[in-house]
């Protein structure tokens, strides 16, 4: 029976936590520097997996989004100013969860003049001084196609440069009506011909058709993406888009062996697949 929230999970949507004690310890260095978490703020399902792992992924620039998408769970409105010592206390913590390799997120920022390039820049260079030979991979806003803002965290040369294209062409402007898909497919490709490794995801569930996928896909590897992430969308509340539909484990496996042909060199596509899920299983290898 269909609930308020959508159809009712089938049986392969599973979380698990493999720890507590590790689990509380990433909680207690997350709070002790007055830091946020993407895990927490955007209710991701993979959250007790995670910590009890040791491993979370930072959200820069405070909780409060400027943006709203349709499928989010992060608060919006108008935030504060950011914290210039933010970058600094989220090495600390990097270095306290002896991470081998950090996830960095944000909120979109299009209050900022430069969206909170600085920061995350910032964040990469305190990172690499506090924490040598730790991986950084850094998940970002479009930036709004600023040219400059993107450059100023390219220049800060994280491992890896991900944007998540979240859903198929047809259905941008409902699922995140303050972006574009050109737009997002510029900024990757922008990426790859600074020399990053460029990686984006895919949510499914949204009512798209599987060719539209297999489009999607082919744009990203078209505009130098070589990591990819497929997952379940699975609606955090009853003010966002519902699931249409569950896609099944070997529509996934499908999906990936899709991918892989088209010459993905990394591919992440399963149901509680999400952008940072085991990111550290696909850190480009040190030159």
């Amino acid at each position: 029976m269909a609930t308020l929230l959508g159809p009712p999970r089938p049986p392969w949507i599973k979380v698990r936590l493999e720890d507590w004690e590790a689990f509380r310890r990433t909680e207690e260095v997350v709070g002790t520097h007055g830091l946020h978490t993407v895990c927490h703020s955007a209710r991701c399902p993979n959250i007790a997996e995670c910590w009890s792992r040791g491993t979370a992924t930072l959200m820069l620039l405070g909780n409060t989004c400027t943006r709203r998408c349709g499928f989010c769970a992060v608060p919006s409105g108008s935030p504060r100013s950011f914290d210039a010592d933010e970058p600094r206390r989220a090495a600390l913590a990097v270095r306290e969860m002896g991470l081998g390799f950090a996830v960095l997120t944000s909120v979109a920022r299009d209050d900022l003049p430069d969206g909170g390039a600085w920061v995350f820049a910032e964040t990469i260079r305190e990172i690499r001084r506090l924490c040598p030979g730790v991986g950084v991979e850094v998940l970002i806003p479009d930036l709004r196609g600023e040219e400059r803002d993107l450059d100023t965290v390219f220049d800060a040369r994280p491992d890896v440069l991900n944007h998540n294209l979240e859903t198929v062409e047809r259905l941008q402007r409902r699922v995140r009506p303050s972006a574009r898909y050109g737009r997002s497919l510029a900024l990757l490709r922008r990426a790859a011909d600074r020399g990053l490794v460029a990686k984006s995801g895919l949510m499914l569930g949204l009512g798209e058709g599987a060719e539209e996928v297999k489009a999607a896909i082919r744009d990203l590897r078209a505009h130098g993406v070589s990591m990819l992430t497929v997952g379940q969308y699975l609606r955090p509340g009853a003010d966002h888009l519902p699931v249409e539909r569950y896609a099944t484990p070997e529509e996934f496996d499908e999906i990936g062996a899709f991918a892989r042909g088209l010459g993905f060199r990394h591919v992440v596509s399963a149901p509680l697949a999400r952008s940072s899920y085991h990111a550290e299983e696909g850190r480009p290898p040190t030159p």
